[in-house]
């Protein structure tokens, strides 16, 4: 793009502005680095990037390596689809709040399960005491999930479900419920998160061990690919391994590598990649690092169109494309001044808009404290619908392309990540890793460089280690009353009492045997649903046969 000649005349002018530059005192700053810790150049110009091979590099919207965007005409044709992460306490309050925020412009729903629900157990569980409702709605059986899509037409709305370990029982749930609808399976659009791998890696929500764990996923693939042809099977989620503190290149090498992984399984069992791969997507973080953040996204597009065509063989276009959601950072947001997380969480979404985002959630205020308020969420909501109709981002398509300084952090961040994937493969590929704790390890010393940044000073949070203030937070705090526990639990017993038991016991016997066989565990878990069966219930069925995961001790 630049010839040698204006380069070295280039090279002659920057050097005489750098010697111009240092002579002006410089602030109090000790290091000018990225939120990853990298260092940042002053400025940077055509020699900070290779454009040579334009094409195979930059090249145009929607057409390979897709590093700007997926789509040809992008958010002029398809804006993207605003998904509030909601659910609490019962399932009759999650519904109230889903047909609040419909009212209010989503047009898409994304389900928050409790910590007992994603962790396999029953709200009557002894496990489950204290937990019931808090940190999202509480399903145990089929009549839960009828309750929180309670007049919601479900062919008309795109549900994404947050639920890993046992993803195949809820997607199973809301498959069931639809068809009581007279919704059929093929007319069901939506997203199940359904990474068990970084659950093992960052947020240790796991149930069985990674290789039957891994079995179930390929299940659900499969089944999905004949009879829920438009649902997304996995999201593949950096979100939660940045939260566990890792840089932008470890959430971005680390993400990746397990997509690849469910790839390499999913062949293995004899699936055609391009019927499976298009209905992959990702779920990525949107930090604090605005011009990081675009470069990660931008980078993930190309890397994964040049494995998916050149490593796999995928012959479809559609078995190329990088998919993703962006949900804002809920590890950046502080208790500090929480008016303060408003204006965090714009930058860090108007990032996930430039950098392409598919689908995108923004984080409330008052997140850091409870469950977010009904005002709360509203203002996040709001934050979305100002990027898309004021702020003229979406006029154009990747409006920062040919920046000097995104071009050279894309190409940076894209080194960094395949560097990860080299160490990946040379300790044997990522269970390996998992299970030596080679992604534990790492996130932790990132963390902690991070946190030690901040207690030194030499990063600043607003509100936290600088411009502090004396203040009492008078933000009303979301609260679930403990009776609905009580509730859950009522409703829960009445269920087992009133549905036909010998046939619920049949089908759990019946999954048992097919998770000891090859058959397809999603189609069995599917039968137990429908006769009202627990997840806890379902969840034991396999258990005798998977049994389960222990995390070996990291040092």
């Amino acid at each position: 793009m630049f010839d040698k000649a204006f380069l070295e005349k280039l090279a002659e002018y920057k050097k005489k502005w750098e010697d111009e530059a240092k002579e002006i005192p410089q602030n109090s700053r000790s290091r000018f680095m990225t939120i990853s810790s990298d260092d940042v150049e002053i400025l940077y110009g055509p020699e900070s990037v290779d454009m040579s091979n334009y094409m195979d590099k930059i090249g145009f919207p929607g057409e390979f390596p897709y590093t700007r965007g997926v789509h040809k005409t992008m958010y002029r044709s398809k804006m993207w689809t605003m998904r509030q992460f909601s659910g609490m306490g019962s399932p009759k309050q999650t519904n109230e709040r889903y047909h609040y925020l419909l009212k209010q412009g989503t047009n898409g729903l994304s389900v928050a399960f409790d910590l007992p629900t994603l962790m396999g157990y029953d709200s009557d569980s002894d496990r489950s005491l204290g937990e019931v409702g808090k940190c999202g709605v509480a399903v145990d059986t089929l009549a839960d999930m009828e309750t929180i899509f309670d007049g919601i037409d479900t062919s008309k709305i795109s549900t994404s479900m947050t639920i890993n370990a046992p993803a195949s029982i809820l997607l199973a749930m809301y498959i069931a419920l639809s068809e009581k609808k007279g919704v059929p399976s093929n007319k069901l659009t939506g997203t199940l998160q359904n990474d068990i791998l970084k659950e093992y890696i960052a947020q240790k929500e796991w149930i069985y061990p990674p290789e039957p764990s891994i079995r179930l996923i390929t299940d659900m693939m499969q089944f999905c690919s004949d009879h829920v042809p438009g649902w997304n099977t996995i999201s593949i989620s950096g979100y939660h391994i940045r939260e566990a503190g890792a840089t932008a290149a470890q959430e971005l090498a680390f993400t990746l590598a397990d997509g690849f992984q469910y790839v390499e399984s999913a062949i293995a069992a004899g699936q055609d990649v391009d019927v499976f791969a298009k209905r992959l997507s990702f779920f990525f973080n949107a930090h604090q690092d605005f011009f990081e953040e675009i470069a990660k996204y931008r980078a993930a597009r190309r890397i994964w169109a040049k494995r998916m065509r050149y490593k796999y063989n995928a012959k479809k276009e559609r078995s190329w494309l990088l998919r993703f959601h962006t949900q804002t950072a809920g590890c950046s947001l502080t208790a500090q001044q929480p008016e303060n997380n408003l204006m965090r969480t714009a930058f860090q979404a108007l990032s996930g808009v430039l950098g392409g985002t598919q689908s995108l959630h923004t984080n409330s205020m008052d997140e850091t404290l409870a469950l977010p308020s009904e005002k709360a969420v509203l203002l996040a909501l709001r934050t979305q619908q100002i990027i898309m109709q004021e702020t003229g981002v979406t006029n154009t398509i990747d409006p920062l392309a040919g920046s000097y300084f995104v071009e050279h952090m894309t190409d940076k961040i894209e080194a960094a990540a395949e560097a990860y994937f080299d160490e990946i493969e040379r300790r044997g590929g990522v269970l390996q890793c998992i299970e030596e704790g080679y992604f534990q390890r790492e996130l932790a010393k990132s963390a902690y460089r991070y946190q030690k940044e901040i207690e030194n000073g030499e990063r600043i949070i607003v509100g936290v280690n600088e411009y502090v203030m004396e203040e009492d937070i008078d933000i009303p705090v979301l609260r679930i009353d403990e009776t609905v526990a009580d509730n859950q639990v009522a409703s829960l017993n009445k269920i087992k009492e009133t549905r036909d038991n010998d046939k619920t016991k049949r089908t759990l016997e019946e999954l048992t045997e097919c998770a000891k066989g090859n058959g397809n565990t999603m189609k069995a878990i599917l039968d137990c649903v429908r006769v009202y069966a627990t997840e806890g219930e379902i969840v034991d069925a396999m258990r005798p046969v998977f049994g389960e995961y222990t995390e070996p001790p990291m040092f």
